[in-house]
C-alpha cells in the first residue's frame, strides 16, 4: 500500500472518500441523522415551552429553567451529531442525557416508557464507538491548543 493510500484510508479522514465503512457504520450515520432530528424537534418543544413540555416538567416538580436547560443541551448535542468532528462527544453526551431521562421516567413520571431512553443509550453508545477516531482527533486539536 501506497503512503498516498495509507493516507486517504486513515481513520480519521472524514471526507467522502474516507476508510472504507461497513453496513453497520452506514446505518449508524442514519441513526445520527434520525436522532438529531429527533432531538432537535424534542428540544424545540421546550424552547417555545410547548405544552406537553410545561406539564411534563411541572409533574416532576422542575421549572422553567430546567426545562430550558435540557431543552438547550438537546439542540446543542442535534447540531453536533451533524458536524463529524463532535459527532462522537454529542453522543457520550446524549447519552448520558438520555440515561437521566430513563431514571426520570422511572422514578418520577411513567416507568415503561423508560425503555426509550435506554434503548437510545446503548444507540448513543454505538454511535460514540464508530466516531472514536474523530473524538480522539478533536482531543489532540484541544489539547495542542491548550
Amino acid at each position: 500500500m501506497s503512503a498516498t493510500t495509507r493516507a486517504a484510508a486513515s481513520p480519521g479522514d472524514t471526507s467522502p472518500a474516507g476508510p472504507k465503512r461497513g453496513p453497520g457504520a452506514v446505518v449508524l450515520t442514519g441513526a445520527r441523522f434520525l436522532l438529531a432530528f429527533f432531538f432537535a424537534f424534542s428540544a424545540f418543544a421546550k424552547l417555545i415551552a410547548h405544552e406537553s413540555a410545561v406539564e411534563s416538567f411541572d409533574r416532576m416538580g422542575w421549572g422553567a429553567g430546567a426545562m430550558y436547560a435540557i431543552g438547550g443541551l438537546e439542540a446543542a448535542g442535534a447540531v453536533a451529531l451533524l458536524i463529524p468532528l463532535l459527532s462522537g462527544v454529542a453522543a457520550i453526551g446524549l447519552a448520558a442525557l438520555s440515561a437521566g431521562a430513563s431514571i426520570v421516567q422511572l422514578t418520577l413520571l411513567d416507568p415503561p416508557l423508560a425503555v426509550m431512553p435506554a434503548v437510545l443509550v446503548v444507540v448513543f453508545a454505538l454511535i460514540a464507538r464508530d466516531r472514536h477516531h474523530l473524538t480522539t482527533r478533536l482531543l489532540a486539536l484541544l489539547s495542542r491548543r491548550a
